[in-house]
């Protein structure tokens, strides 16, 4: 039988059969061991071969298939460096949502999360969510932000999913696709499927007062069919984004504004530091190209972690 993977909590996966059927399924070991370094080597999103097998009056379900990936967003394993954790596999495309506090989500994540998506080929939606509790100055700011990422080609929305605004543009993008929202604990991932979805009802809490950071209301990443045609994939709250698997030449490539200038460096591996004659330098020193995002791409390529505010505004 083959169906695809709609839950992963590590040990079992709960698959929906191309009949319609939904099965509990466990793994055979061998995946573990066939070169596949990521934390789950089966994924939300997966298409699975599955096998039935009747002992007594028991049903078990085994997948011993995983079919050939479309693409996949991948990034480094929190708990274990050295492996990657795959979030979700064969997307249509991906909605990061984004707050521009409770919880604040910094540039440097945000692009971390797009060269990923690039590098894959997945198209992301940026959500600019909370509109309706910033003041004028803030909708300032995030209106900048927003315009920033419309200048590189991105899509952006500033939505208020708790409110409904603009969750109907979200929703007709979402039809006859898989989508993916992503972002920090408390963005309002949940939130956002709840209003495009009232009756799954899924869990959503607070903003934590001391931290001022999201609480984990998803403990693991679930696709839901939608009643407009559509699937998708609620995943646990982000941290930090590591990219995987990139060498220092290609990450520029993964930014479209580098790449749409690079032809004209001097040098054809310039890697956009201290070469002469740097085409991407050149446009960064007159605001061609925003300082927010030479930070992070420099940030990537000389192997800093994401641990540090990376400002919006030219310093």
């Amino acid at each position: 039988m083959q169906g695809i993977v709609y839950k992963s909590t590590g040990s079992w996966y709960t698959v929906k059969s191309d009949e319609g059927s939904f099965y509990e399924c466990r793994i055979k070991g061998k995946f573990r061991i066939k070169g596949i370094k990521s934390t789950n080597p089966v994924a939300v999103g997966d298409r699975v071969v599955f096998d039935l097998d009747k002992i007594g009056d028991e049903t078990t379900a085994v997948i011993s298939e995983i079919k050939e990936r479309k693409n996949y967003i991948i990034r480094k394993s929190v708990n274990l460096s050295k492996q990657t954790h795959i979030i979700a596999a064969n997307l249509d495309q991906v909605f990061l949502l984004i707050t521009l506090n409770n919880p604040q989500t910094f540039t440097s994540f945000i692009d971390r999360f797009l060269v990923t998506a690039e590098a894959y080929e997945i198209p992301v939606v940026l959500l600019f969510n909370k509109m309706d509790v910033y003041d004028k100055d803030e909708k300032a700011e995030v209106g900048y932000l927003a315009q920033l990422y419309r200048n590189i080609g991105y899509h952006c929305i500033e939505i208020a999913a708790k409110e409904g605004d603009n969750v109907e543009l979200v929703k007709d993008l979402m039809v006859n696709k898989t989508s993916m929202f992503a972002g920090h604990s408390g963005v309002g991932k949940s939130t956002l499927v709840n209003a495009l979805q009232p009756g799954l009802k899924l869990k959503t809490a607070e903003i934590s007062g001391q931290h001022l950071q999201g609480q984990h209301t998803t403990t693991f990443a679930e696709m839901y069919d939608l009643s407009f045609g559509a699937r998708i994939i609620d995943t646990p709250g982000i941290k930090g984004f590591g990219i995987v698997d990139m060498e220092q030449y290609e990450i520029g490539d993964y930014f479209p504004e580098f790449f749409a200038l690079k032809s004209r460096c001097k040098f054809n591996n310039c890697r956009h530091l201290d070469e002469p004659k740097c085409a991407i330098k050149a446009a960064l020193e007159v605001d061609e190209i925003a300082w927010s995002r030479y930070k992070s791409y420099v940030q990537m390529i000389t192997g800093e972690e994401e641990n540090y505010r990376t400002d919006i505004y030219k310093e």
